[in-house]
């Protein structure tokens, strides 16, 4: 539970210290004395969000404590999974400091922590009921998370929700194939088109170069015959005239005999023997050129139309043969990329098809067991707002099937008829103030046996209401304190009357500065503070009596 609540430069209040207890903590005090505020720092120290506004003006930041006793298991759990240790006799710190620029950090039990782990570990210490909660219980959307809670299908929903998650993101990958379907029929049918013209030209690397060669050879035959049969006459003679080969063998001869005599004449030998290898290697050639010349037929048409193919191909595809078959694999693999998308898409569709099935065996469930959990509620609800002086009310969960979101198949709206011979209408329609509040409580009560935390705090929410109906809100308040610690801020004398720790917070001024100051009340000045929430600022002895009643009759049903 809640023992203490240390407040350092909040707004009005400068400093204070709070001591609360088991029971019913009840806090009163004029419009404007800061009871809002006190309700505000819990929030914050909760880890709720807040606001650098709440730093008190001059100072350079804010400081909340508060202190937990006897924390429950859950709370121990939370802590385990922070890797924070609590102390042996259950006791548990929190503080958090809020600076004027906005910025803030959080402790538990002198460990630094996120806002995020404080605020889960908020949850597990303090349920608070507010004017807030009052207003969130007119928005239908909120209404199925009550339900939830009562059907305790945290598990299942889990489940239903992850596997939503993966319908959704398959569908997502689904849509992005489909949509561009058309788009990839264009796609093959271009791919398909431009492999069919490369591969019917049967290109090889090379072959460009070897038919303008072949071509050179077709323009300039006579030209070439010339020159090879002059080059053969040169080299091996005519039936005139011997050649230059014969020549250099005849000259050979001698220059060996003169190297009998002369040495010098030796070395001119060796070279002309090395010139002679050199003309019959040459000879060879002219005479292998000028058989291939003979023996060659080349078809000038073949040679054309073969250059006209891969020019139009080297203009669309790539200037050499080596590109354009480059492109013809970069096009054969996209085309394998589009029949792999192809599968995909059959794929994706039997993922989804199963993972719809899945999701909706589990949102059937959901539903099943949401509207045996709902029964149970409008009853529990009917009986606490007929003692709540609501007698004639008639209190529905209504259902409607929808598609499947994040929360299920159901569309659940809370109904409500206040009056006999109403048909129940949706809250918003139909709830006065006073009939909210009351309707709000009796929901926190039917909902008090299933919450963890230890202390539930409820902020105002005796609003709209007076005479018998707010007698019976005080008593239903100290129903809920005997399970659990309860803190009431109220306007009402006869939920003040109840409390078991009485808290009074006044506005005073000092030095022409305004604070706030938190105090207990016991004996003679509840009765009198109950007395001025009763009649005012003027105390009479019959308001006095009036308040010494109320506390008397303050546990009577």
């Amino acid at each position: 539970m809640l023992s203490e609540l240390k407040i350092e430069n909040v707004a009005v209040i400068e400093k204070a210290e709070i001591n609360f207890e088991n029971g019913l903590n009840i806090m009163t005090g004029e419009t404007g004395a800061g009871k809002s505020i006190v309700i505000d720092s819990i929030n914050a120290v909760l880890g709720e969000r807040t606001s650098k506004d709440l730093v008190r003006s001059g100072t350079t930041s804010a400081k909340i404590t508060a202190c937990f006793e006897d924390v429950s298991m859950s709370v121990k759990n939370a802590l385990e999974l922070m890797e924070i240790d609590c102390e042996s006799d259950g006791t548990l710190i929190v503080s958090r400091t809020i600076s004027a620029d906005g910025r803030s950090s959080c402790r538990v039990n002198g460990q630094p922590v996120t806002v995020s782990m404080l605020r889960t570990l908020g949850r597990e210490l303090v349920t608070i009921c507010g004017q807030h909660d009052s207003q969130h219980l007119l928005q239908k959307e909120t209404h199925i998370e009550y339900i939830d809670f009562l059907a305790d299908i945290g598990e299942i929903l889990s489940e239903y929700r992850n596997v939503y998650s993966s319908v959704v993101k398959k569908k997502k990958e689904l849509n992005v194939f489909l949509k561009s379907l058309k788009d990839k029929e264009e796609r093959r049918e271009y791919l398909s088109f431009r492999i069919k013209e490369i591969e019917q030209a049967k290109i090889v690397p090379g072959e460009k170069e070897k038919l303008l060669e072949d071509r050179k050879k077709l323009q300039n035959r006579e030209k070439l015959a010339k020159a090879l049969y002059g080059a053969g006459v040169a080299l091996n003679g005519d039936d005139n005239t011997p050649g230059c080969t014969q020549n250099l063998y005849t000259l050979r001869a001698f220059l060996n005999q003169l190297g009998e005599y002369n040495s010098e004449f030796e070395k001119y030998a060796k070279g002309i023997e090395k010139l002679s290898y050199i003309l019959e290697e040459c000879s060879s050639t002219v005479s292998s050129e000028v058989s291939a010349l003979e023996g060659e037929e080349l078809d000038v048409n073949y040679i054309e139309e073969r250059l006209d193919v891969l020019y139009r191909l080297s203009k669309k595809y790539g200037e050499t043969e080596e590109e354009i078959l480059g492109m013809l694999e970069e096009y054969k693999a996209e085309l394998d990329a589009l029949e792999i998308s192809d599968e995909k898409i059959a794929e994706l569709e039997n993922e989804v098809y199963f993972l719809s099935e899945n999701l909706f065996d589990l949102a059937e469930e959901i539903s099943d067991r949401r509207r045996k959990a709902a029964l149970d509620f409008e009853n529990d609800v009917v009986a606490e707002l007929n003692y709540l002086d609501m007698p004639s009310a008639v209190f529905k969960v209504s259902f409607t099937q929808t598609a499947a979101t994040s929360k299920g198949i159901d569309d659940v709206e809370f109904l409500i008829s206040a009056n006999k011979g109403q048909e129940p209408k949706p809250l918003s329609k139909i709830a006065s103030g006073g009939e909210l509040s009351r309707i709000m409580l009796a929901i926190k009560c039917v909902l008090s046996d299933l919450e963890t935390a230890d202390t539930m705090i409820f902020d105002e929410i005796d609003t709209g209401v007076s005479g018998r109906a707010a007698h019976k809100i005080a008593y239903k308040l100290k129903r809920v304190s005997e399970k659990r610690q309860a803190v009431c801020v109220t306007h009402l004398a006869q939920i003040a009357a109840a409390s078991d720790n009485h808290l009074f917070i006044e506005k005073l001024t000092e030095d022409g500065r305004a604070y706030t100051k938190v105090r207990k009340l016991v004996d003679d000045e509840r009765i009198y503070e109950i007395a001025r929430i009763i009649g005012g600022d003027v105390i009479t002895k019959s308001t006095v009596m009036s308040a010494c009643e109320l506390i008397d009759f303050a546990n009577t049903p």
